[in-house]
């Protein structure tokens, strides 16, 4: 019995041991599993690249939105596609301008209205933002406010364009719905994409939103806020659809006429698909005091199409600059003051109480006259000295008569020369730390530069890249001009850099 008992004892004291082991072993994997899966939560919200104390990290998790047309409304193909975004952009032949906030471009096929929009991006090259709003509306589905897609990243041949953490903040807003079924087809924001990609410097996120039925002055009240000088908006927008050429071109001027006068009431009428995305632009840009300007309208009858029955694009450009209005009376006043000054020898007089602000404000300007296409006389302020109407009645009358370069202009001539105006930014010093890192910092056909070194300065205009399009050859030309050697610019120059709106009689 006592060999019993002792056997009993044995067996039970086993089953204790196994017992406690598999009590420990189930406590240890319950705290091992919740530290390891706490550590996997932490890890999916965390930024793209950051890093968790454990020894394990996860990249963070991405919801991509995949295109949906890529192949068919534009090439699908990386290769492909950047070659014809680079003709599109090449046949594009726009003035630049400086402080470029918006745009309103088309969303048809490229091969439709891709030759329009290249006017619009081509602006855009080499310019860095942060953000671009990018505006379309909603085609397919049918939804009153607006809808920002619950997405991390949009996708095209060209890669990941990430969207900005603003896009978080403006869905608290009571206008923006949840309607995610409308990405499925949509096809009105997607395709301005590719050219951000191809034109843009590196680094800007998006915001992209779909536009049902919303009320457009409440929709820019909603944006203002987001908007700072390192934002672009971009209206995605067709005009009249399936018309005849003749009827279409009609219908279209009500459009291309208001949108870049900012005349809202005046949009009234005008047939476009996105036309609420225009008019909150439009608020918005009316609101900031920007500047208009149409750069280009054709229909689907001049670009891929039969003129049977047409849909018309345009491109338009807002930007902080004198209007269009405001350019006549620059160049009629240009024009004026040679005339008066060569028919009596007095300067033209102006009621400065019949002027804009835009035309009274201190600004820097250059007046070069052109004579059979070459150059015959240019100079200017680079630093705001007086109101810009000024600048104009002085320059014009130095380039004809104080330009070291050339003789004066004589009276015969007047009837020759052709007179540009150039409104400039406010020279930016440039930071750099060597003749490589200069040249990478250059933007052609946007940058004026001026360079100044030993005891020698000068300056070129945005417009001399024409003739010296790359940047070594530039700036040697530069620094020729400025007396210097051809190699100063290796030799750390001082440089700053300006933008200027430039037009034309």
């Amino acid at each position: 019995m006592r060999r019993r008992g002792s056997k009993v004892k044995k067996n039970t004291d086993a089953v204790l041991v196994v017992g406690l082991i598999f009590v420990f072993a189930v406590l240890f994997y319950i705290i091992y599993n919740a530290g390891r899966l706490q550590g996997e939560e932490q890890e999916r919200f965390l930024p793209t690249g950051a890093k968790t104390s454990t020894s394990t990290s996860l990249e963070a998790k991405k919801v991509v939105r995949k295109s949906v047309i890529a192949g068919s409304w534009y090439p699908g193909v990386k290769s492909e596609l950047e070659s014809a975004l680079d003709g599109y952009l090449s046949k594009a032949k726009v003035n630049p301008v400086s402080n470029l906030h918006a745009l309103i471009e088309p969303h048809a096929g490229y091969v439709y209205s891709a030759p329009v929009a290249a006017y619009g991006y081509k602006m855009l090259e080499g310019k860095q933002y942060d953000t671009v709003i990018i505006m379309g509306p909603d085609h397919h589905v049918g939804f009153s406010g607006a809808w920002i897609p619950k997405v991390t990243h949009f996708e095209t041949p060209l890669g990941l364009v990430e969207l900005s953490p603003k896009a978080t903040e403006l869905r608290k807003n009571s206008l923006f719905t949840d309607i995610p079924e409308s990405q499925d087809q949509e096809h009105s924001v997607e395709i301005q994409i590719p050219f951000l990609q191809r034109t843009l410097k590196p680094g800007f996120r998006i915001i992209p939103i779909v536009v049902g039925r919303a009320n457009a002055s409440e929709l820019a009240e909603a944006l203002k806020p987001i908007i700072d000088d390192r934002t672009l908006i971009v209206a995605s927008s067709d005009l009249s659809h399936y018309y005849s050429y003749e009827k279409a071109e009609s219908l279209d001027r009500k459009c291309t006429a208001n949108a870049p006068e900012l005349n809202i009431e005046g949009m009234s009428g005008c047939e476009a698909c996105g036309i609420t995305p225009i008019l909150t632009l439009m608020n918005i840009a009316r609101d900031f005091n920007w500047t208009g300007q149409l750069l280009d309208y054709k229909n689907s009858g001049d670009t891929a199409g039969d003129k049977k029955s047409v849909v018309g694009y345009m491109s338009v450009a807002y930007f902080e600059g004198v209007d269009r209005k405001e350019q006549e009376f620059l160049l009629s006043l240009a024009r004026r003051t040679l005339n008066e000054y060569y028919e009596n020898g007095t300067a033209a007089r102006v009621d400065e109480s019949t002027l804009t602000p835009r035309l009274k404000k201190v600004q820097g300007c250059f007046v070069t006259l052109n004579k059979n296409n070459e150059l015959r006389g240019c100079i200017g302020h680079i630093i705001p000295q007086k109101p810009l109407y000024e600048c104009v009645i002085e320059n014009a009358l130095s380039a004809a008569l104080q330009d070291p370069r050339f003789e004066p202009v004589k009276k015969e001539e007047l009837k020759d020369i052709g007179i540009d105006i150039s409104v400039l930014t406010v020279p930016k010093k440039l930071d750099y730390s060597d003749a490589k890192d200069l040249l990478g910092k250059l933007t052609p056909m946007q940058d004026g530069v001026v360079l100044k070194y030993g005891l020698g300065g000068a300056t070129y205009l945005p417009q001399v890249w024409e003739q010296l399009p790359d940047k070594a050859d530039f700036l040697s030309s530069l620094c020729r001009k400025s007396g210097n050697p051809a190699d100063c610019y290796t030799k750390k120059p001082e440089i700053s850099l300006y933008q200027a709106q430039v037009f034309k009689e």
